[in-house]
């Protein structure tokens, strides 16, 4: 006889706090580094209670650096520990690039196994919120190009919890970023029980037979909505996907939906050039080039800063920006 697993609706912020709350509980090995994580529980709360639960030898207020927090967690991490890092924003985590892409993605090949660098840097990310300059910036792809680390998008609170307690379980660095948009957007089914979602797979969102759409982060929001308007007005049926993780990428998932329904579109918030969007593109090519009806489109945001916010929404992927491209695919 099966037995009833409990659930609780959460928004993205509280599922990311229970799956923290679950890993400082679980090992003493497990702290959490950051600007204001622990007596303000985090900008936006996401660490709100674990410094009154756990002490501050576990849950640490650090200094506004963010190379000392990188390099203090690199070195924790090299000597038995699991730090859970928090950049404040994904725009603060540049001072700390050198520590990340020298040292963190490095140690286990430069040591030949004899260290390894098992930590999560947490980032909220992406435009959307009306933020001030350096606060909005979704520079996911620089991560992506950066071999030993692996890169992971939630878009909702079961995911965020599953994939978080993954990703501290994970023997090697992981970047696990935050979109702001999905923070309180919507609540999800949550098991209270421990669990955890593998890294490197794509999830489903939404089945259909004429168009694949993969995405991630933020822009499931965007993308939902335009699919829900294309079914209603224009009886286009869409798959939309998930990616979850940017890398590795789950090829498997990519080469099934666009086998499936032989046209795809690419929907990312960040810059188009250089973007992971293109990455999706060169898996579709690779390995289902013959089943294509149409060219890939992709959309995204436009090759510059984020603007200041009153110019957000002409930056952003819009509802509109995504169907045309749909439509576009679907009648070529």
């Amino acid at each position: 006889m099966s037995v009833a697993v409990e659930t609780k609706k959460l928004t993205m912020i509280q599922g990311i706090n229970d799956a923290l709350s679950t890993a400082l509980n679980e090992d003493e090995r497990t702290l959490i580094l950051g600007e204001d994580v622990g007596v303000n529980g985090g900008v936006f709360r996401a660490t709100e209670g674990l410094q009154e639960k756990y002490g501050s030898g576990r849950v640490i207020d650090t200094p506004l650096a963010e190379s000392g927090i990188m390099g203090t967690s690199i070195g924790l991490a090299a000597n038995g520990f699991r730090p859970i890092a928090e950049m404040q924003f994904l725009g603060f985590v540049y001072p700390a690039f050198n520590q990340i892409m020298t040292h963190a993605t490095r140690l286990r090949q430069r040591t030949l196994g004899r260290y390894t660098s098992p930590l999560v840097i947490r980032a909220p990310y992406g435009a959307g919120v009306r933020a001030p300059e350096i606060h909005s910036d979704s520079v996911e792809a620089l991560f992506t190009h950066m071999p030993g680390i692996k890169v992971v998008v939630p878009s909702n609170a079961y995911d965020a919890k599953g994939l978080l307690l993954e990703s501290i379980a994970d023997p090697d660095p992981v970047i696990f970023l935050e979109p702001m948009r999905c923070y309180r957007s919507s609540k999800t089914e949550v098991p209270e029980e421990k669990y955890k979602i593998e890294l490197g797979k794509a999830a489903t969102l939404k089945e259909g037979e004429d168009v694949s759409i993969f995405t991630w982060g933020a822009m499931t929001i965007e993308t939902m909505k335009a699919v829900e308007q294309l079914e209603a007005e224009k009886e286009i049926s869409c798959e939309v996907i998930d990616l979850r993780t940017l890398y590795p990428l789950d090829r498997d998932a990519i080469a099934a939906s666009v086998q499936k329904t032989t046209r795809a579109v690419v929907v990312q918030e960040a810059p188009l050039t250089g973007g992971v969007s293109s990455e999706v593109l060169s898996v579709i090519q690779d390995t289902s080039f013959l089943y294509l009806r149409s060219p890939v489109k992709q959309v995204g945001g436009l090759d510059v800063p984020v603007p200041v916010y009153s110019l957000e929404n002409e930056y952003l992927p819009s509802v509109d920006k995504i169907k045309y491209a749909v439509e576009q695919t679907v009648s070529f």
